[in-house]
C-alpha cells in the first residue's frame, strides 16, 4: 500500500543516491498561501472568550493587518511571513489601488498569486498597455514564471493579492520595456 506521501509526486522526489528530497510544487505553494489567509476568513467565528494557543498557531485578524504605507506605484503591502528582500520563504498581501499598474518588470524566483478581492489586471512582454491586460477575478490563482517580464495591478477597483515566493525577490525593470 503507498503511503500518503508516496500518492503526492509533486512534494517529494528521490534522487539517485536515495536521498529524499523536498521540492516545493504549485499544489504545495497553494497550501501555504491557504493556510497563511484562512484565519481571515473565520475571523467572525472566533468568540470573544476562546484564545488559540499561541504555541499551536499563529493568527492575525483583518484590523492586525499590518499595512504598509501607499506607494507612489498605486499599491500598498502588508507583510505576513518571512522577508521577501532575504533568502526564504515569504508570504504578502498587495492591495493595488484603481488606476493603478506597475510597469513591465522580471522577478528572480517564481511567484505564486491568489486575488483575494477585487479583479487582477495581467499583462506579459515589454510593450506595456493596460487596455491589453486580462482579468483575473476574485479566486483566481497566477504563477509569475522565473524571469519573465510582465506587469499587472488595479483598473476600476481595490484589489488585493497574495503572493508567495522564495526571496531575495527584487522587482527588475525591464531594460527593453516599451511604456506609452
Amino acid at each position: 500500500m503507498l503511503s500518503p506521501l508516496e500518492t503526492q509526486p509533486n512534494i517529494i522526489a528521490v534522487t539517485d543516491n536515495g536521498e529524499d528530497v523536498m521540492r516545493f510544487s504549485a499544489a504545495c505553494m497553494g497550501l501555504l498561501a491557504a493556510a497563511a489567509v484562512a484565519p481571515s476568513f473565520f475571523a467572525g467565528a472566533v468568540a470573544a472568550d476562546v484564545v488559540p494557543d499561541p504555541k499551536v498557531l499563529e493568527f492575525k485578524l483583518p484590523a492586525q493587518i499590518p499595512w504598509g504605507p501607499v506607494t507612489p506605484g498605486g499599491s500598498q503591502v502588508a507583510l505576513l511571513y518571512g522577508d521577501p528582500e532575504k533568502p526564504g520563504l515569504y508570504v504578502l498581501l498587495n492591495k493595488w489601488l484603481p488606476g493603478h499598474m506597475s510597469k513591465p518588470h522580471f522577478h528572480e524566483n517564481d511567484r505564486y498569486i491568489t486575488v483575494i478581492s477585487g479583479t487582477w489586471w495581467v499583462g506579459t512582454g515589454d510593450a506595456w498597455d493596460p487596455a491589453k491586460t486580462t482579468p483575473m477575478p476574485t479566486g483566481s490563482y497566477v504563477r509569475h514564471l522565473a524571469k519573465q517580464v510582465h506587469w499587472d495591478g488595479a483598473k476600476d477597483q481595490e484589489t488585493v493579492i497574495q503572493i508567495v515566493g522564495m526571496g531575495p525577490a527584487p522587482s527588475v525593470p525591464s531594460p527593453t520595456a516599451k511604456v506609452k
